[in-house]
């Protein structure tokens, strides 16, 4: 296969180059979001676990810092600190124009929760286009490598006058090795984008999930005041 790579035209090696970095970048993509996703998706549990195991959002606030990289755990930092917000000029005297302290504690919150779970859907979906970029492209690019190398093929038989066996089988096998490698780097990337969206997806159920009960638990308390 080297062989067929370095006797190839310098259209099929630069296809052959562009696919090369096409298929290593999205191997390092597939890693990294492997890293991240498995590290949101263990923490996001442990930290659930945590939260009704400890029932007071004081105590669950103290040990977020165990959560760095769960999206439910940066949920619940965004609403709690939205709450102690309100709270403290909810205590303040009302001043004219000052519009905040009158608002619905329960509306502040369900905003800070939905531009958390904005940020970290835009965290965990972050290089997954190009994942999707390559699975849909690597295809096309090999192809194009493909069709240029059986063009100067045909050019070398209509050059030589021969139409042998020996003389179409180099140029088209070394044609043809484009779109392997354009496949080679398609495959993992589709398979991993299709993966990756998958898990974040139920990521982003869960925080929703977790969004409606915050918000929930927040109506009690002021009710129950």
């Amino acid at each position: 296969m080297l062989e067929l790579v370095f006797n190839a035209g310098p259209v099929v090696k630069l296809v052959l180059l562009i696919l090369v970095y096409f298929s290593l970048v999205s191997w390092a993509i597939i890693f990294y979001k492997f890293s991240v996703i498995q590290k949101a998706i263990k923490e996001s549990d442990r930290f659930l676990d945590f939260f009704w195991a400890k029932k007071r959002f004081d105590l669950v606030g103290q040990g977020l810092k165990e959560f760095s990289n769960s999206p439910i755990a940066n949920l619940f930092r965004e609403g709690y600190h939205e709450m102690l917000q309100w709270k403290k000029k909810s205590a303040t005297a009302d001043e004219p124009g000052d519009f905040s302290q009158r608002m619905d504690p329960t509306e502040m919150v369900g905003r800070a929760l939905r531009r958390a779970t904005t940020q970290e859907t835009q965290r965990l979906e972050k290089y997954l286009t190009f994942l999707a970029t390559t699975g849909s492209t690597a295809p096309f690019i090999g192809l194009f490598g493909t069709v240029w190398g059986i063009m100067d093929a045909f050019h070398g038989i209509g050059t030589t006058g021969s139409a042998s066996l020996a003389v179409v089988a180099p140029g088209i096998s070394e044609a043809l090795i484009a779109t392997a490698i354009g496949l080679a780097a398609a495959i993992p990337a589709v398979m991993g984008y299709n993966h990756f969206l998958n898990k974040v997806n139920i990521l982003i159920g869960e925080m929703d999930n977790f969004s409606q009960e915050f918000l929930n638990i927040v109506e009690r308390m002021e009710s129950g005041k």
